[in-house]
């Protein structure tokens, strides 16, 4: 067999499906959507609305936030097609095995490990700087030595806090998926509940003047803030990693992606609204636009109430990641291309190795290197994801194992997929070259990892 043959060898469905059966379907449409949630809506919501607004939209910070999801939603409808027709583990890694052959579902999954693993580690850091304010406020803090990214020079050796709540996320997940979800559930409510006490509270404090002018910087400001914020919206992908999971994926799937992008647009655009109306567009470019706003109107009591919904908000997107990145660690190992321990689950249905696995990563990134110039290789490793998967559409609808889905379909086929793909192609132009570079040499290392060890000891190969 040829090179091309063997590097492009598709996997069955039936296979994934027969492999995956032992994992406990537990999940409805509702913790979708919550775990969806937990991974879009983060600390952003209260910054982004705020300093786009200053200096790249004004007012029209709103419409930016809607034509942000109007292009996002052109890439959910394509996962959500995926993950009704493909209910199984490894979300666009699994996909592009399928649909596309071994070495398309390698790169993708290269560029999720390299999402999920900089996302979460980037978080927890910034997790760990977060509580440490919220000691101070009780006037508690913790030995400089372990407060920070190993940086002898600056008397930093490790950050104790990120490290501890990475080992006590993944003890929980590992603990129980049941109990973990509902904990997120709580969590995520609560999160929810801060950000609606914002809104309610400012909308008291409103003036429509400061809506004047909506464009100051013209509908090019609006583009140009739709382009900023586009990446408040990735995480929803993260969804599609629980499918073997999930009951009735085909009707389930596809609501827990699309409600999780239409709850987030209304959160996102909401406090755009309230923030902007409260206080005028050219005072708020500061690291937090949301406590300044309640500051200048006297409300401090729900400024420190936000601080809170900031730590919940990266508690729930590090809960989302770390299980999803489990998943697409196990799914990997399940095909060999990992080690085959990996891919296997405990009898309580959890991928026990591949989250040990995948926490102590974490842990050490999030713990001692800092990650201030990774975490736009976050947007390149998703962004790739999503150019796959809405391509991904056409060769699924051909694929003559799934033909027979009867689950959610993505309309206006085959010109919606090829126009998401291509609004893929035009935000991954506007990554900086570093990012490229970066991100370059990544794949070239997990090229050679295929290569030297993937290939070989892959299960689909082997056969």
């Amino acid at each position: 067999m040829s090179l091309g043959s063997r590097i492009f060898r598709r996997e069955r469905l039936d296979r994934y499906l027969e492999t995956d059966k032992n994992f406990i379907k537990t999940m409805s449409a509702f913790d979708l959507i919550s775990l969806g949630i937990g991974a879009v809506i983060g600390t952003g919501i209260f910054i982004l609305p705020g300093t786009v607004a200053a200096t790249k939209a004004g007012p029209g910070i709103i419409l930016s936030f809607v034509l942000a999801a109007i292009v996002c939603s052109t890439s959910a409808m394509c996962y959500a097609e995926f993950a009704s027709a493909l209910p199984v583990a490894g979300s666009a890694y699994s996909y592009g095995n399928l649909v596309f052959g071994e070495i398309i579902g390698w790169i993708l999954g290269w560029a999720l490990i390299l999402e999920y693993v900089l996302a979460v580690a980037a978080v927890s850091s910034a997790w760990g700087a977060y509580f440490q304010s919220l000691l101070a406020g009780f006037h508690l803090s913790i030995p400089k030595a372990i407060s920070g990214p190993f940086n002898p020079s600056q008397g930093t050796y490790g950050n104790l806090i990120a490290i501890l709540i990475v080992i006590f996320i993944s003890w929980m997940l590992n603990h129980g998926m049941r109990s973990s979800v509902r904990l997120n559930n709580l969590i995520v409510a609560v999160k929810i509940g801060i950000i609606v006490l914002f809104i309610i509270v400012g909308a008291f404090y409103v003036k429509p003047t400061n809506w004047q002018p909506m464009l100051p910087f013209g509908s090019k400001g609006v583009l140009s803030g739709a382009a900023a914020v586009f990446f408040a919206y990735l995480g929803f992908d993260a969804v599609s990693s629980s499918a073997a999971e999930v009951k009735n994926p085909k009707k389930n799937m596809p609501i827990g992606i699309i409600g999780t992008l239409i709850v987030a647009t209304i959160l996102y655009v909401g406090v755009s609204i309230i923030l902007t109306g409260m206080v005028s567009y050219t005072k708020l470019d500061v690291a937090d636009p949301v406590a300044f706003a309640l500051q200048v109107v006297h409300q401090n009591w729900v400024a420190g109430i936000i601080s809170l919904g900031a730590l919940a908000g990266m508690f729930t997107m590090m809960v989302t990641m770390i299980y999803s990145s489990s998943r697409l660690i196990y799914s990997i190992g399940r095909d060999g291309l990992l080690p085959h321990f990996l891919g296997k689950l405990a009898p309580n249905g959890s991928p026990r190795n591949s989250m040990i696995t995948i926490t102590i990563v974490i842990a050490i990134m999030g713990g001692f290197v800092p990650l201030d110039q990774l975490t736009n290789l976050v947007n390149i490793g998703t962004l790739i994801a999503f150019l796959f998967v809405s391509f991904g559409i056409i060769p699924l609808r051909h694929n003559k194992e799934i033909q027979n889905n009867h689950g959610y379909q993505v309309p206006w086929y085959p010109v919606l997929p090829v126009v998401s793909g291509l609004l893929c192609m035009l935000m991954l132009s506007q990554l900086q070259a570093e990012t490229w570079i970066a991100s370059g040499i990544w794949f070239a290392f997990g090229l050679i990892l295929y290569f030297s060890y993937g290939m070989r000891h892959s299960r689909l190969n082997r056969s």
